[in-house]
């Protein structure tokens, strides 16, 4: 489990909001692959991303894995809806973090469907009748 957010010194923190698609895709990503994912992200030559429950977090494996971006403090508890947003807090610990933002998340989309989709249940597996 990744430890090193509250040791490292917090460049920006902002209030924003994760569209729900990426949020639920983690969340469903979390459960049936495993508590932690950790991942390349493609074009972003030495840049990981690291998903848990509770933080997403871009991190340089070349500087002994200093976070880059990290998103935390998620406001999904009571939530009534699965399309709306989800309220988090942005700690950005670089400068130039806001700029690999985007391709983060939509690279993540695209690599969580590749894993679930390798990992989907068989044509075999039975479902349980009802008595």
């Amino acid at each position: 489990m990744y430890r090193r957010l509250d040791s490292v010194p917090v460049f920006e923190y902002r209030d924003g909001e994760l569209p729900a698609h990426y949020y639920n895709d983690v969340q469903v990503a979390l459960k049936r692959l495993g508590k932690d994912l950790r991942f390349a992200i493609p074009r972003l030559k030495h840049l990981d991303l690291i998903l848990q429950k509770d933080a997403w977090i871009i991190v340089d494996r070349v500087l002994n894995d200093v976070p880059v971006v990290a998103w935390t403090d998620f406001q999904a508890a009571h939530r009534n809806s699965l399309h709306e947003p989800i309220p988090c807090q942005i700690r950005l610990y670089h400068i130039h973090g806001p700029l690999v933002m985007t391709r983060t998340l939509e690279a993540m989309e695209l690599i969580l469907g590749e894993m679930l989709a390798n990992h989907a249940p068989s044509e075999e597996a039975n479902i349980a009748p009802i008595k």
